[in-house]
């Protein structure tokens, strides 16, 4: 009776060993599936997938202020662009440090969150670096110098589900027209 208990034993314990190591396994596959299946973040889009502005504001004059016009409808879902006026300068690229005049507006406001101009002070930041939102990362490659570039930027290429303060609220689309000064 004794060997047949201890048999027992080995083979309740074999199998259970079996099944634990078949969880584990499963667990772990479940988890890798679950990480490697997550899509990339949209804040992370090429480039490439940047639309075009359909009704994009007036261009205005290189050196003065510009006036955004927050086109019809509901905003784009991506990131979109329009060339207000081609710069006879080099292009910039990631990596390059930008010399801009900016003007932001809220989409849903309809008004002015934050201006350059307004503190007569061009902003520098490092291209693709991540010093800035996204949609100004991905969004001014390939201008020109002297040139006038509209960027209109869905939440996901903006701050999210985050109001970064006074002006911009949770989940805003914003409307940006940029003049690259200069490559540093």
């Amino acid at each position: 009776m004794t060997r047949l208990r201890t048999w027992t034993l080995v083979a309740l314990t074999a199998s259970g060993l079996g099944l634990a190591a078949c969880s584990s396994s499963s667990s772990s596959a479940t988890t890798t599936t679950s990480t490697t299946s997550v899509p990339a973040p949209t804040t992370t889009a090429a480039p490439g997938t940047i639309g075009t502005i359909a009704d994009p504001s007036a261009p205005g004059t290189i050196g003065t202020e510009p006036t955004i016009t927050v086109p019809p409808g509901a905003p784009p879902v991506q990131l979109e662009s329009k060339d207000l006026i081609i710069g006879t300068g080099p292009a910039i690229k990631a990596g390059d440090k930008a010399t801009v005049q900016y003007v932001g507006v809220a989409y849903s406001s309809k008004k002015v969150f934050d201006s350059s101009w307004s503190r007569n002070q061009p902003f520098q930041f490092t291209v693709g670096a991540g010093a800035v939102i996204p949609g100004w990362d991905h969004g001014v490659v390939g201008m020109q110098v002297g040139g006038r570039r509209e960027l209109i930027l869905p939440p996901s290429q903006a701050y999210g589900a985050s109001s970064p303060g006074s002006g911009i609220a949770a989940n805003d689309t914003l409307i940006f027209i940029v003049d690259l000064v200069k490559i540093n």
